[in-house]
């Protein structure tokens, strides 16, 4: 009876959200915005610039490492496709943290961020040797920046086996996934970090903001309970969200945290590390995720410094469960109130338009897609229009052929696609286009005939015109960009391709 008492006590105990005295850690590292501003500018990486780098360019920056003394490298084995597959230590510290980036190829935000940090670890002799120091005596640190070369290689997500590295944790039929299983079981690490990137079309619940960032401490069983290591996780995400709303307040959620018994971030929790998942999402103006990137630096770094000095403490299990979830509202265009028409009839409604990224090699084209349409009152867009009073109107094909694209300029182009034509034929008889892809507000057709949308249908294309009821246009929708035709022309950042 005197044990049952006793286990019951400590259940209670356990299970009582303990009051933390925060005057512990008036002494600790409280960096302003400015400083990690200064820090980020200073240490980024300049030779990564898009999402789309290989393996290469990080063997390439790996390597340079080796001219510095303050980075360990060791290579830890080979992925499916025999490239390299490396890990990076820093620190003599007693805490063990793990980082991994880029267990799915096309999951690369994190990734250049880890470039960034390795820069500013090899730093010496200014402003912030003391976080240097901090770092190094108390920490020992091991990151894994590209665990699925092979993916990266090609841009998916899965590996060169086709599998979902994120759902290998329990069989490890995957090279790389059995690397990490390996390497966390001889490191026992008490800290992890699982760096990602999620779709760009989720919201943060009631808004129409894009979650820039996503946090989670996943959860290590089917009840989602809370331990002492799945609260530190828990810790740690609250502080990073402190910090991320200095920078882009109301634009940070939590990702689901059903348990996932095959994912990393579940397996690590339940192997005694604290592990926290950093999904990179979406924002506005940044479709090569760079400042989601340098968002991606400050708070990892902070979390590092917190874990160094035990700060994270300070932070409760209760502000965690205050950050919301993920929602799931956003396309890239909406289009409300457009008058259609079927047959002779016309209906009002509201249309949803999204971007699918095709990879070419370092680069990308979109395909702009009907997403959805009907009442989409709920639902937002990174752009959005009340058509009231515009009408669909179907583009033209422009007569005049042309051998290159270069004889038509951009702002000719923009001239076109104001009168009415989406689309111009290339006449390759003499020559060969290299690289199809360019930034021009029109479309250009050589062998297959390019096509105005006729009609706005579910999974149909996104090309056509929005005119008021005397014909006059207004607006065009091309390959899923929405371009008001009243605006003088701008140089573009369309990713569009030759047909």
């Amino acid at each position: 009876m005197r044990i049952l008492i006793f286990i019951n006590i400590l259940l209670t105990l356990f299970s009582c959200k303990t009051t933390v005295n925060n005057d512990q850690f008036d002494n600790t590292m409280k960096l302003d915005t400015n400083t990690f501003n200064n820090i980020y500018s200073k240490y980024k990486e300049q030779t990564l610039t898009h999402r789309r780098f290989k393996h290469t360019d990080i063997d390439s920056l790996i390597q340079l490492r080796n001219k510095h003394n303050s980075i360990k490298i060791h290579e830890i084995g080979k992925s499916f496709e025999g490239r390299n597959i490396y890990e990076l230590s820093f620190g003599q510290g007693d805490k063990v943290v793990m980082l991994w980036s880029q267990m799915h190829g096309d999951e690369p935000t994190a990734t250049m961020a880890l470039f960034d940090l390795f820069n500013f670890l090899e730093g010496k002799g200014d402003d912030f040797d003391s976080i240097r120091t901090l770092l190094n005596d108390k920490l020992n640190i091991h990151f894994i920046p590209m665990l699925n070369p092979d993916g990266a290689e090609r841009y998916t997500r899965r590996t060169a086996q086709s599998i979902d590295m994120n759902r290998d944790a329990r069989a490890g039929h995957t090279v790389e996934g059995s690397l990490l299983r390996q390497r966390a079981a001889v490191l026992k690490p008490a800290y992890g970090f699982n760096l990602h990137d999620q779709n760009i079309y989720y919201n943060v619940p009631g808004t129409t903001n894009p979650v820039s960032i996503s946090l989670l401490a996943p959860a290590y069983n089917p009840e989602r309970d809370i331990n002492p290591t799945r609260k530190g996780a828990m810790q740690l995400a609250v502080g990073m969200f402190n910090l991320l709303n200095n920078y882009i307040p109301n634009a940070v959620a939590k990702y689901d945290d059903t348990y996932t018994p095959r994912g990393f971030g579940d397996n690590f929790q339940s192997w005694g590390a604290s592990t926290i998942l950093i999904e990179s999402g979406g924002m506005k103006g940044d479709p090569e995720k760079q400042e989601i990137r340098k968002l991606n630096f400050i708070i990892i770094l902070n979390a590092l410094i917190q874990i160094a000095e035990g700060s994270y403490k300070q932070y409760s299990v209760k502000a965690y469960d205050e950050i919301p979830f993920n929602a799931s509202q956003l396309h890239d265009v909406v289009l409300r109130n457009v008058t259609l028409k079927n047959g002779a009839l016309d209906y009002i409604t509201d249309i949803a338009i999204r971007r699918n990224e095709r990879t070419v090699d370092r680069d990308y084209f979109v395909k702009g897609v009907i997403e959805d349409i009907g009442d989409l009152q709920e639902s937002f867009g990174y752009d959005e229009l009340d058509a009231e009073g515009l009408y669909f109107v179907e583009g033209k094909i422009g007569v005049k052929e042309f051998n290159t694209i270069d004889e038509l300029s951009e702002q000719n182009a923009y001239e076109l696609l104001k009168s009415g034509i989406m689309g111009v034929r290339l006449n390759l008889t003499k020559q060969t286009i290299d690289l199809p892809l360019h930034n021009y507000p029109i479309h250009f057709y050589k062998k297959s005939m390019f096509y105005p949308t006729p009609i706005i249908e579910l999974g149909g294309t996104a090309n056509f015109y929005l005119a008021n009821n005397h014909g006059e246009l207004k607006y065009a929708v091309l390959n899923g960009y929405l371009i008001d035709l009243s605006q003088p022309f701008m140089p573009s950042t369309y990713k569009n391709r030759v047909f």
